[in-house]
């Protein structure tokens, strides 16, 4: 209503009207020049009413990066908060370099002493904008830089010897930290602790956050039989290597071998899913094995041995179960007793002529078809897994079929000439007594022969 009122008084049609009215009457010749006037003065009514949409923007002049330098917002970026730091955030912000070149020298000020605002100052100080402006030359500032670097020393890394190493090279694991502190009066002389596992464990705390530890596994022994095992945990390395030490001197345990150097017999053990297969080796074989178990065995006194491990290789799993077997294998005589046969064993020493070892003490069972099969009797009807072997990919040949063809005549020479040697002493056919002149020459004889020819 109000709306279309104010149209009708201020259309340009009713205010041109009223003015001609008066100006007619009175000064009819300005009547031209006025209605041109107003005319281009007045707006169409369809335009008066509509609004033009106005954006307003806020402008910030300051902000968090003209106000500080930027060592202060690269800090902001880089270092790790209280909090963080509980979370495990910011491992390698601690470790120590070989040199850090970077210290003592400043983004944005170099060789040319200059003044970049944003960069190494402020852009704006109070209510000034500070511009770009260049210093006079720092001469001492090369100089300044090296003694700074000379200050930090050099980082030189632990250097042992080859005895000393462990497993991989400086590491923890496999290295020798000495034997156990005595108790009151006892002390252990000749034992030496070894390391089988050094590692870092997390455990999340409600207040501390993820509390940080060491765990530490160790295997102690004199070389004799007597060993022991521990696992130790503390917030420092050298706290939880004491303690795994001192602990594996308070656990020993006497194992036993066969003449000093090796298991008695072969043995299936298992813990959790690591399963270990042991067997019983000569004399000079060496060890071939895990070297976690080759660790425990030169602390335990056994030379000869080889072992395969199957499933999981966790190192605390595969420590526990080979102490078990050699804790649960039989000596010859308890082999005996339980069976009531005789232990027999067979050495090359010994052309493998049978060698009775062991003989039960009480009734002795005849019967050779009730006797059980030592290699499952001792491995608990476990067999170990073995890989098939495929034959050499030559063997399908044309060259490898034309070269056994050549060697089918003489394959068996060798054989022939020892059973030769076993039954006659020598090597002959069925014309050497027709011919004995043909009798090959013995190899010491004829070079006797040869030298009393030269002597000649």
């Amino acid at each position: 209503m109000m709306s279309s009122m104010l149209k009708r008084v201020f259309s340009p049609k009713n205010i041109i009207n009223t003015v001609q009215g008066v100006i007619s009457i009175k000064h009819p010749v300005i009547l031209k020049d006025c209605t041109k006037c107003y005319s281009s003065l007045f707006v169409p009514p369809t335009r008066v009413l509509q609004f033009q949409p106005v954006s307003v923007q806020q402008v910030r002049h300051e902000s968090f990066f003209k106000k500080h330098t930027a060592e202060h917002i690269w800090k902001s970026v880089t270092s790790v908060s209280n909090a963080g730091k509980k979370r495990g955030r910011g491992k390698g912000a601690g470790k120590r370099r070989a040199k850090n070149l970077n210290r003592g020298q400043v983004i944005g000020v170099g060789v040319e002493n200059m003044i970049w605002p944003g960069l190494n100052a402020p852009i704006i100080k109070g209510q000034d904008l500070i511009k770009r402006t260049k210093l006079p030359p720092d001469t001492e500032r090369q100089a300044r830089l090296i003694k700074l670097r000379d200050s930090m020393g050099t980082f030189k890394t632990l250097r042992l010897s080859p005895t000393e190493r462990g497993w991989s090279g400086n590491k923890m694991p496999g290295r020798s930290i000495g034997p156990p502190d005595s108790i009151n009066e006892y002390s252990f002389d000749g034992f030496d602790t070894k390391v089988l596992e050094f590692k870092t464990v997390f455990c999340m705390k409600a207040n501390a956050g993820r509390y940080r530890r060491i765990s530490v596994v160790v295997v102690t022994g004199n070389k004799n039989g007597l060993a022991g095992f521990a696992l130790g945990k503390a917030a420092d390395a050298r706290a939880a290597l004491r303690r795994a030490k001192n602990r594996a001197g308070q656990k020993l345990m006497y194992i036993e071998r066969y003449d000093n150097h090796t298991v008695y017999h072969d043995f299936f053990t298992q813990f959790c899913n690591t399963r270990i297969f042991v067997e019983k080796r000569p004399e000079g074989y060496g060890l071939k094995c895990h070297r976690a178990i080759r660790t425990i065995c030169e602390s335990i006194g056994i030379k000869d041995l080889y072992a395969k491990v199957e499933g999981s290789n966790n190192l605390q799993n595969l420590v526990k179960a080979f102490f078990l077997g050699l804790l649960k294998q039989k000596t010859h005589q308890q082999l005996a007793d339980e069976t009531n046969y005789h232990v027999v064993e067979f050495r090359k020493e010994n052309d493998y002529l049978p060698v009775v070892v062991a003989s039960p003490k009480g009734l002795v069972k005849e019967d050779p078809k009730g006797a059980p099969d030592f290699q499952q009797y001792v491995m608990d009807n476990k067999v170990r897994l073995r890989k098939k072997k495929f034959p050499p990919f030559y063997t399908k040949k044309t060259h490898w079929y034309i070269k056994e063809k050549k060697m089918e005549t003489i394959r068996n020479m060798d054989k022939a000439k020892l059973n030769l040697l076993v039954e006659y002493g020598e090597i002959r056919s069925f014309l050497t007594d027709k011919y004995p002149e043909c009798r090959p020459t013995p190899k010491k004889s004829f070079s006797k022969e040869t030298d009393e020819a030269e002597n000649q």
